[in-house]
């Protein structure tokens, strides 16, 4: 099947695998770039200011390091860069990557048998004219109980201290506990399909 950007090239600006793998599901072909920005140093007070800022802040990281390496005036073909970002709000506090196994675990934990909002943020910068848009979206996850010992496989393996909150949902330990979605599957995983689309018609 021919990709749907053939009039086009897509760098996604994420080292996430899950958004990959969804942009992938949605028939585009694309190149990788990581912004490794510091996101600490970006703060704010809401989750979708916060999730907002970080994105654009590694669409502009991005940006100029792809300055640096290739000059885009004068390119005829259109180059569109996504960037995204996502936290888990649980309780009215954001968390976003845990910073070791103990607060993983207690994020985990807190999921067990309750619920917790992800929200994620989108933006698609038209590298060839400037143009950008971009967008939030929020889902809400219910969970079953999560037996501990699931959980301590969870953190011994680790690759959950990569993720926001601690939370993978599309994981084979975790999806099991997983009750009910609120919104979409994508969404949680990082990269909302529909405003993904919406997205990138808008800024082409």
């Amino acid at each position: 099947m021919a990709p749907k950007n053939n009039s086009f090239q897509i760098i996604l600006g994420s080292s996430s695998m899950a958004r990959r793998q969804i942009l992938s599901e949605m028939g585009y072909e694309f190149t990788v770039m990581t912004a490794d920005i510091d996101e600490k140093a970006i703060r704010r007070e809401k989750p979708e200011e916060l999730v907002m800022a970080l994105a654009e802040a590694k669409a502009e990281a991005i940006i100029s390091r792809i300055m640096n390496t290739r000059h885009l005036e004068g390119n005829e073909e259109t180059i569109l860069l996504i960037t995204a970002d996502t936290v888990v709000v649980f309780e009215g506090t954001i968390r976003e990557k845990p910073s070791s196994k103990e607060e993983a675990r207690k994020y985990i934990q807190g999921y067990s048998g309750g619920h917790t909002s992800v929200v994620g943020s989108i933006v698609v910068t038209n590298l060839t004219t400037g143009n950008r848009k971009g967008g939030c979206d929020r889902a809400e996850v219910y969970f079953h109980e999560i037996p501990e010992e699931v959980i301590d496989s969870l953190i011994e393996e680790g690759i959950i201290l990569n993720v926001a909150g601690g939370l993978m949902l599309e994981h084979p330990l975790t999806l099991p506990f997983v009750d009910t979605v609120v919104g979409t599957a994508d969404s949680v995983m990082g990269l909302s399909k529909s405003l993904t689309e919406k997205l990138i018609q808008d800024v082409l």
